[in-house]
């Protein structure tokens, strides 16, 4: 399934043998259209944007049924808030790294860098799937003078 932005949401619902409604639909619309992960908050406005609004209840059940089929993941927190994008880029163990912003808070998903599996666990962790979030200062903020948190190792 790598080619998922070829393919229409019908295809791919029923690719994963989920139930084929307008709202999911809509909703696996906005993902596949989307360069970047989105909080449910920025699905239902970019869904109220196309004049195709939903309610929250029905934006987070169909995200949960979506996780739980493999269709979309988790793929980062930011202030207490799941970030969702499609799991097409991602491995069973592994999802491709994230790049955080400390001036302008983006997040860009970097599909193209590769990171190790981690190695060396201590006895008794078990790696179940492994998350890299990279944090620093993004192209467009690097020209403008930033404020870098103290503990980083640009400072």
């Amino acid at each position: 399934m790598s080619h998922w932005r070829e393919m229409s949401p019908r295809r791919i619902l029923q690719s994963f043998a989920l139930r084929c409604t307008p709202g999911r639909k809509s909703i696996l619309q906005i993902l596949l259209q989307s360069e970047q992960a989105l909080t449910q908050d920025q699905i239902a406005d970019r869904l109220a944007r196309r004049r195709r609004p939903l309610n929250k209840v029905t934006i987070y059940r169909s995200l949960e049924c979506f996780l739980r089929a493999g269709l979309v993941h988790q793929a980062y927190q930011q202030d207490r808030i799941w970030h969702y994008e499609l799991a097409h880029r991602c491995g069973k163990t592994q999802c491709h790294p994230h790049f955080s912003c400390y001036e302008c808070g983006r997040t860009f998903c970097l599909p193209e860098v590769s990171v190790p599996l981690a190695t060396g666990l201590r006895a008794g962790f078990v790696l179940v799937r492994q998350k890299v979030r990279l944090e620093g200062l993004c192209p467009d903020c690097q020209q403008q003078p930033a404020d870098v948190p103290a503990e980083s190792p640009l400072s």
